[in-house]
C-alpha cells in the first residue's frame, strides 16, 4: 500500500507500535504532511517526529507533522486539502 503525499491520520489509535511502520512507509512513499486529529494528537506528532528525525543524521527524512486535538476530521481534510500537492492526488485518512 502507498500513501498520497497528504494523510490525516485519525485517533485514537488501535495499537500504538503500529506507528514505526507507518512512519516509514510514508517516509518511502514521499508523504509531505501527516495530519494528526483527535483527543491526544500532539504526543502522537510529536512520536512521528521522533521517529522520522531517527538518529539525526540522514536530512532526506522529513515530512510536516500537525496536530489537531479540537477540530473534526472534515476540518483537517480541509486544512490537508490547502496543503501544497504538486500531484494533485487526494488526501487520505488513515487509522492504525
Amino acid at each position: 500500500m502507498s500513501y498520497p503525499s497528504r494523510v490525516v491520520l485519525r485517533l485514537p489509535l488501535s495499537n500504538e507500535d503500529l506507528l514505526s511502520a507507518f512512519v516509514e512507509q510514508c517516509l518511502r512513499d514521499r508523504v509531505t504532511l501527516i495530519a494528526v486529529v483527535g483527543e491526544g494528537a500532539a504526543r502522537i506528532e510529536d512520536i512521528i517526529d521522533e521517529l522520522v528525525l531517527g538518529d539525526g543524521t540522514d536530512d532526506r527524512r522529513f515530512v510536516v507533522t500537525t496536530s489537531h486535538a479540537n477540530e473534526t476530521v472534515e476540518e483537517v481534510l480541509e486544512f490537508a486539502g490547502f496543503w501544497n500537492d504538486e500531484g494533485d492526488r487526494p488526501v487520505q485518512i488513515v487509522n492504525l
